[in-house]
């Protein structure tokens, strides 16, 4: 129960990591804040989580808008009073290439970096109350340590979440807040096909046989893996880390 009395929000745990990641928090003793745009997605997540016989509440954001977030921040106040964890694990693939539209363009930044800046922020009088035992993790992603040849803007929005990393837990360091990133490698999840197939003109297949060549340990990982790597990362076990972006990637940073 290495989170027991404390209080996490995780955004995009409609699915994927971000649910493993609130049912693996939950399992560990957080009274859980779900949060998601898709509202009968998140809605699941907190129903596995107290049939189950933990804590949890959902609530739709979408973290692209800061009325969202005032709401959703303001309810956590309202509710528990207080913020132990604060998991913004949201994010976008992007469109592929450069030939983009303004419109693409905006919902990646949106998505991929405007909403953990603003949610931070909105969230640290609350963080601060945690006394010293505070933990903000960013998802960011390997392609945001090197390049990816499909999205150059992928790697751009992911680079640039990397570094706020690095410079928000030298900012909030006094506060005794810990900041944390986790760069993903292949994650299978319904998202790794779909990051392969925008540019892969009818096989995406091909492409991922390809990536997965590279790997490793020779496989993609699991969520169950990300949502262990985000405990670690909350819990106190990790408490002289911060501003780290920890690969969770199969040994592919390492060849």
């Amino acid at each position: 129960m290495r989170l027991a009395g404390r209080v996490a929000l995780v955004t995009g745990a409609g699915s994927g990591m971000g649910r493993a990641s609130a049912i693996r928090f939950a399992e560990e003793g957080a009274t859980v804040v779900a949060t998601d745009l898709d509202e009968a997605s998140v809605r699941e997540t907190a129903d596995q989580i107290t049939a189950a016989g933990g804590a949890a509440r959902w609530a739709v954001l979408d973290v692209t808008s800061r009325e969202n977030i005032d709401r959703v921040v303001a309810e956590v106040e309202r509710d528990h009073g207080i913020l132990h964890v604060l998991f913004n694990h949201v994010g976008a693939p992007g469109a592929a290439g450069l030939d983009i539209t303004d419109e693409e363009w905006q919902f990646a930044i949106d998505v991929n970096l405007k909403g953990g800046f603003f949610l931070t922020g909105a969230a640290l009088p609350l963080l601060r109350k945690a006394s010293g035992s505070a933990s903000v993790i960013f998802t960011a992603s390997t392609a945001g340590l090197v390049g990816s040849p499909i999205s150059p803007l992928y790697s751009l929005t992911k680079g640039g979440v990397v570094n706020f990393v690095r410079g928000l837990a030298l900012n909030l360091a006094a506060d005794g807040i810990r900041v944390n990133g986790i760069c993903p490698g292949p994650i299978d999840t319904p998202m790794l096909p779909k990051f392969f197939s925008r540019a892969a003109e009818g096989v995406p297949a091909e492409l991922m046989q390809q990536y997965m060549s590279v790997i490793p340990l020779g496989r993609a990982g699991t969520v169950t893996e990300i949502a262990n790597a985000a405990l670690f990362l909350a819990c106190d076990e990790s408490s002289f880390i911060t501003g780290v972006p920890l690969p969770v990637d199969g040994g592919y940073l390492a060849r």
